[in-house]
This record gives C-alpha cells, structure tokens and sequence, in this order.
C-alpha cells in the first residue's frame, strides 16, 4: 500500500528545492542543445533537476518507477504499467527558460494504477505552486482553486501554441483551428508552457488549452489539478484521453469542451473540403 500523504510530503519539498535551481539560473546564460527537432531544447538545468528528483524519490520508494523527459530521451519512452509510477518534466517551458520568460515550471505526478493520485507544477520564476491529490482539490500556494464558470465559447478565452505549426503534421490542424478560436472566442492566449496552461485552466484564468504533439510528462500533473478543480481533459476528438499520446483539450466544464470538440471537427472538415476542391 501507498502512503500517499508521505509521496506528497517529500515531493513537495523535493519540487520546491529544485525550484531553486530554476530561479537562481533564469537569468544566466545556458548552454542548450536541441533533441528530436529544432525547438525542442534542453539545457544542463533539466537534467540536473530530474537527476536528482529519481535519485531522492529512488531513495525513499526503491520500487516506484520513473517516466521522465531527460530520461526518456536516452531510453525510449516506457510503457505505463499499474505500479507506483512518477511521470516528471524537469523544466516544462524550457525555450521559455532560455529565453528568461518568466513562464516556466517543474511538473511532477504520481501514478498508481495508471491513475494519477498526485499532481504537482511549480513555477518557481512567480511563486506559483500548484497541486493536488485526487478528492482532495486543487491548490495554489495551498488555498482553494476553482475552474472558471464561462459555459459559452464566444465568451471564453483559450489557449493553444501555434507554434506547433513548425512540424508539418501539425501544420494544417494548428492554422485552422486557430483561424476558428479567433472568430468564435474572446481571445488565444499562448504561453510556451503545457503544464503551466493547464493549471491557468484550473485557477480560472483561461476557459480552455487545446495542444498536440506533446507527451505524458507536459500533462500528467495539470491533468488532474484541473480534474480537482473542476474542470475536464480529454482528447481532441471528444474521447477519454490517452495520456501516452495526448491530443488535449482541456476546459473549465464539459459544456465548453464539447464546443471546442464540435468547432475543430467543423475546422477541419472544411479544411479538407477546401484541399479536395
């Protein structure tokens, strides 16, 4: 048995030491490299931090597993199996990070039989710790978060990353269904950070975050502290979302999901019919 408040305890601590790091090298120079893709970039600063994150949490549950983003760069992503699993971004944001844009987080989560029990994301650059543990709420900096009450799309406020476009799958999906949030939505927002935004969904700041072409360890932490706060994710076709190939959106109810499912289907069906005509 999982001693849930013991993970929480010593994660909090852990996460917010490693904060330190972020904060105290924010505005020095970095040396990057890139992974997979060009904008894909990590520093010494990620893998310091989620080196020593496996290393503390290793000591204290020698039988918990690991999914982490520096990690699985080298090894290949793993399957998720039902044991005590911590899924970790060292530093979610990490172009922001280079870049001294004060968006930028660590995400840490806690799985245990593919469900998350445990959901942290810090930004350390603003002081914004937030978490959660499931039935238990969402927090920042330990008081109450809820999601925002907005039920109509055209007074919503969502966020997505347009600069997905640059890989050419994404292409086509990012620029139309960008073209309908700005007809049918009071804004875009864009934030450069996945965890992050999901937990401004939490908080009530935007109505909803759609993105693709991320990973479990972009989602797994803000997944469930909107879940605690209120709101919804799911996949981008309307479904449960798979966490191992997220297509999100994420949204403060599912009324403004199902409207964000039901305007990117429209989206891209007529961005198909234009390509056929």
């Amino acid at each position: 048995m999982t001693d849930i408040e013991e993970c929480f305890i010593l994660a909090e601590e852990l996460v917010l030491n490693a904060g330190k790091v972020i904060e105290n090298s924010i505005n020095k120079k970095k040396t990057t490299q890139c992974k997979s893709i060009d904008w894909d970039l990590v520093t010494e600063y990620d893998r310091k931090i989620e080196d020593v994150l496996i290393k503390k949490l290793s000591e204290r549950f020698p039988s918990h597993k690991f999914i982490g983003e520096e990690s699985v760069a080298k090894d290949g992503l793993p399957n998720l199996t039902n044991d005590p699993t911590w899924i970790i971004d060292p530093i979610d944001g990490t172009t922001n990070f280079v870049h001294q844009f004060p968006h930028t987080c660590i995400s840490l989560a806690l799985l245990i039989n593919k469900r998350a029990e445990i959901g942290i994301v810090y930004n350390p650059v603003m002081k914004q710790f937030f978490s959660a543990r499931r039935n238990g709420g969402a927090l920042l900096n330990g008081k109450p978060i809820q999601t925002s009450c907005v039920h109509d799309l055209s007074q919503a406020l969502v966020a997505m990353e347009p600069w997905l476009a640059k890989d050419r799958e994404y292409l086509v999906s990012v620029y139309t269904r960008m073209h309908a949030l700005i007809e049918r939505t009071h804004g875009i927002r864009s934030l450069g950070t996945a965890a992050l935004t999901l937990c401004y969904v939490a908080m009530g700041a935007v109505e909803a975050y759609h993105i693709e072409g991320i990973d479990a360890w972009d989602v797994a932490a803000g997944k469930l502290i909107i879940e605690e706060a209120g709101g919804i994710v799911i996949d981008t076709n309307g479904s449960e979302l798979d966490l191992m190939t997220p297509k999100v959106i994420a949204a403060c109810n599912r009324s403004i999901a199902e409207q964000l499912v039901k305007l990117f289907k429209e989206a891209d069906l007529k961005s198909i019919n234009k390509n056929l005509n």
